[in-house]
């Protein structure tokens, strides 16, 4: 059969591994770089949390007024103590990134490379360039105790369902998630409502999603099943020498 990826040179790597076997060296190889950017990734978010991850729109600018909720999202978390993390570009990432900053809290980011530029927004106190779209999502789950999900496109549905089925299955403990925007996501809820009628999913799964307008209730929804639940205390930070830690 005719292989018709003859642009890989020109493709990111995540996209070539993506297009079939390579040679044994190639995929090896690649499981190392893999590797680095995990361990890399570890030892920069060592000491960030606990978070709340915002998931949302790269391509809304200053003058939506979901940027403009998403502002206040990012300063209602930041009061309430947590570190607020995106995936550290454009839009309602930024916005988040920039309602944590200005309201004194602490703003994190996992920028993607993209063969196009996409560059850490201004609004963050620490962030990591990450080759690999499956490494970014695990580190955007990993260090969350709560998901907001603002309106967005392909990407955050990806990551809200990511995190869904994580919770559903039990491989992460179940951590609030919030949807905000009723009327933007009426659709999708109505169709996670078909699939619990048709059994593809249970009844309470339902359960699982909060949908909601407010910041206010958006606040108390996570203070009461994640701060209180959880017992979640911001601890002093301890740096090893050992790991190269400041």
């Amino acid at each position: 059969m005719e292989n018709n990826h003859n642009n890989n040179h020109l493709q990111p790597e995540e996209s070539r591994f993506l297009s079939g076997p390579r040679s044994r060296f190639k995929e090896l190889l690649f499981t190392f770089r893999v590797q680095y950017s995990f361990i890399r990734a570890f030892r920069k978010m060592h000491f960030i949390g606990p978070c709340v991850t915002v998931f949302g729109s790269a391509r809304f600018d200053k003058t939506n007024p979901f940027y403009k909720k998403a502002e206040q999202v990012g300063a209602a978390l930041a009061n309430m103590g947590f570190t607020v993390m995106t995936g550290g570009g454009p839009g309602i990432m930024e916005a988040a990134n920039k309602g944590a900053y200005e309201a004194g809290g602490y703003s994190v980011g996992c920028n993607i490379i993209l063969p196009f530029e996409q560059k850490p927004n201004p609004y963050l106190h620490k962030w990591i360039n990450i080759r690999y779209f499956f490494v970014r999502k695990f580190l955007l789950i990993k260090y969350s105790y709560a998901f907001v999900v603002m309106p967005g496109g392909m990407g955050t549905l990806d990551e809200l369902f990511e995190s869904i089925t994580l919770i559903q299955t039990k491989m992460i403990q179940n951590f609030p998630v919030v949807i905000f925007g009723s009327e933007y996501h009426k659709e999708l809820c109505e169709h996670i409502r078909i699939m619990a009628e048709n059994e593809s999913i249970s009844p309470k799964d339902m359960e699982l999603l909060f949908v909601t307008d407010s910041v206010e209730e958006m606040a108390e929804h996570i203070k009461t099943h994640a701060i209180e639940r959880f017992k979640l205390v911001k601890k002093p930070q301890r740096p090893s020498w050992l790991f190269g830690e400041e």
